[in-house]
């Protein structure tokens, strides 16, 4: 017999669809579980299933049934790490280029989780199931640099809530398409499914999330830019769909950039430079910084050098 977590909430806000207001208030939960959840029938709004579309009110009773994680072969592989820190209770690792964090469809293998399942073996948090022990929070595959894992329960519920509270310090370095005029900025704008291309994220006045991402010009070069970005909130594809939206694309940005590029580097020029926190036992500020890949190098260098190149 399968026991279920059951949460109930009750609705404060009028109009809004019944998807969209559980993910935003259990956002460990992304909104394509959540909507399966509903579909399955795990959701219902006083006492009634209802679809993922449904309106909901002020005073509805929303229970929500979470199902134990299915038994999935996640295997431990022996994949060198490279380790920042390291405790009882947290793992501060650098990711290289072109791992995927945790499994999915098409990744069950190679990932950092099963990295982590073959150096930690059962010292990770299970608050997210088996496909993703002890992750936090990610960053893409192509996305190089700073992750903090937690290797109990207590670390990761920690970590979650000051994530929530925008009270971790993230840092990035990219090199962005064109010349950034400003020095530095401040990019304010909502982030959502893209209206007609639901595998990608993009601004969306209408039905995103609350977003700012800051950024500050580094080096100005040759028909590109490199800033450093500073997440006050962690929305997927943040600084992509952002700069992207100033008219400023990351180079190396199949989805989100050009769709000629010119630097064969294997996606997205961008790197979790700087990782800043309180740590969950101790309370001390903890604060972890990696310098750039090679190849992020090898670009900047390139771009330094290059004359009369136009991107895109």
């Amino acid at each position: 017999m399968m026991e279920y977590e059951s949460i109930e909430l009750t609705v404060e806000n009028d109009k809004i669809r019944i998807d969209a207001w559980i993910s935003e208030k259990l956002d460990k939960y992304s909104r394509n579980y959540v909507q399966k959840l509903i579909d399955e029938g795990h959701v219902t709004v006083n006492g009634k299933t209802v679809k993922s579309n449904h309106k909901i009110k002020p005073g509805d009773r929303v229970v929500v049934n979470i199902p134990p994680p299915k038994k999935t072969d996640v295997a431990a592989e022996n994949i060198e790490l490279d380790i920042l820190y390291e405790d009882e209770d947290i793992i501060v690792v650098n990711k290289p280029k072109g791992m995927v964090v945790h499994p999915a469809a098409g990744n069950y293998s190679g990932t950092l989780v099963n990295a982590l399942l073959g150096y930690c073996k059962d010292s990770l948090s299970d608050i997210n199931g088996v496909i993703r022990p002890g992750i936090v929070h990610r960053i893409d595959k192509d996305t190089t640099g700073i992750l903090v894992v937690a290797k109990n329960n207590m670390s990761h519920e920690y970590l979650s809530d000051k994530l929530k509270e925008h009270d971790i310090k993230r840092v990035y370095v990219a090199i962005v398409e064109g010349i950034i005029r400003e020095d530095r900025g401040r990019i304010n704008a909502p982030i959502g499914r893209h209206p007609s291309n639901r595998k990608k994220m993009a601004v969306n006045t209408k039905n995103g999330r609350y977003a700012v991402t800051h950024f500050k010009v580094l080096e100005r070069l040759n028909n590109a830019t490199c800033v450093e970005l500073r997440l006050e909130t962690g929305r997927t594809h943040q600084i992509r769909v952002h700069m992207s939206y100033i008219g400023h694309p990351l180079v190396g940005d199949e989805v989100y950039g050009s769709r000629r590029q010119i630097h064969d580097i294997n996606g997205q020029a961008l790197h979790a430079k700087v990782l800043g926190f309180k740590h969950p036992r101790s309370g001390e500020y903890m604060e972890f910084e990696t310098d750039v890949p090679e190849y992020f190098k090898k670009l900047l260098e390139e771009s330094r050098e290059s004359r009369g190149t136009v991107l895109g």
